[in-house]
């Protein structure tokens, strides 16, 4: 597991983090969230031994990150947010290398370095000069070395960023499928990566830490009215709008589009207590005589929650 008891990092007179608590457990997928600046990167250093903390204590793996960081860097793959790695060297050549410094025995470096290579799609660029990749095959490289000794824990700093769409495809399947079996804590700005592979997410702005929660359970907290998406075949859509916007507790009527077949779609967002609202707005379309062709729950998505939470919510409140 991580943890972390009221980091604080300075630089200087500059406050990068501070006073941050935070618990990943066994087998978790946590992804960690905030904006540019936000102090991500500067906790994940901490954890991964980069750098100490100015004050307060980390874990991981059971492991004080000062007293034991040897032990810590044995049990983490950590892929930074710049990977350095040596350009003169083939990618073959440097996950060898890789695998010889974090432990993994001889007889088993063969195996190891080509199983990371087929399931990173690196095997018909092995003997490439790493000067010579693509971003997105830089970033493979720098995956596979986080990889390469089977750590029980993985902290992985925007591990996406620059992957073509198959590729984060297959690494969000990756990372999806190491539930239960690895303990994860995953920064990046792809919001419904989150939300497709993480079970918690830790929201942290300006150094300090705003929420910790499930997605869902941010969004009903944070979600001050409902929304249904309902899409309703009717001749003017003026005179859909208006009905809709009368109704007791609806408080607004989002023209979306027309779809085909003279189909006509509203979001309409109303109070949250006003469970009925639904079942109001089909019985109005069909007293009018109109279709009701669907009607859709629609939630807070991640990336509203975040940007709320980071707007409104700050250090101290």
């Amino acid at each position: 597991m991580i943890e972390a008891d009221n980091l604080s990092k300075h630089f200087g007179s500059k406050v990068a983090v501070e006073d941050v608590s935070l618990r990943v457990e066994e087998g978790e997928i946590v992804g960690f969230l905030g904006p540019n600046g936000a102090g991500k990167t500067t906790v994940m250093r901490i954890l991964t031994c980069f750098f100490p903390p100015t004050s307060g204590s980390a874990r991981v793996a059971g492991y004080d990150v000062l007293e034991n960081s040897l032990e810590v860097r044995r049990r983490i793959g950590y892929f930074p947010e710049r990977v350095p790695i040596p350009q003169d060297m083939t990618i073959e050549s440097f996950l060898y290398m890789a695998a010889e410094i974090k432990g993994v025995r001889k007889k088993n470096r063969n195996r190891t370095v080509g199983e990371v290579m087929e399931r990173f799609n690196l095997n018909r660029v092995a003997a490439k000069s790493i000067k010579r990749l693509s971003k997105g095959y830089h970033q493979r490289v720098g995956l596979a070395q986080a990889f390469i000794n089977d750590p029980p824990i993985l902290i992985l700093d925007e591990p996406t960023i620059g992957l073509d769409t198959e590729q984060v495809v297959i690494t969000r399947q990756l990372i999806k499928g190491l539930a239960g079996e690895k303990t994860i804590l995953l920064s990046t700005h792809i919001l419904p990566e989150v939300a497709m592979t993480c079970q918690k997410v830790i929201i942290i702005n300006a150094g300090s830490i705003v929420a910790i929660d499930s997605p869902e359970n941010l969004t009903c907290r944070l979600q001050e009215t409902s929304r249904v998406r309902v899409t309703i075949e009717a001749p003017i859509r003026a005179e859909v709008t208006e009905e809709l916007r009368r109704m007791p507790h609806v408080l607004d009527v989002e023209e979306n589009w027309t779809t085909t077949g003279g189909k006509l779609s509203f979001l309409v967002q109303f109070e949250k207590t006003a469970f009925h609202t639904p079942r109001d707005i089909a019985a109005m379309v069909h007293q009018k005589g109109w279709g009701l062709f669907e009607m859709t729950e629609v939630s807070m998505s991640l990336e509203e929650v975040v940007l709320k939470l980071v707007t409104e919510e700050g250090p101290g409140r």
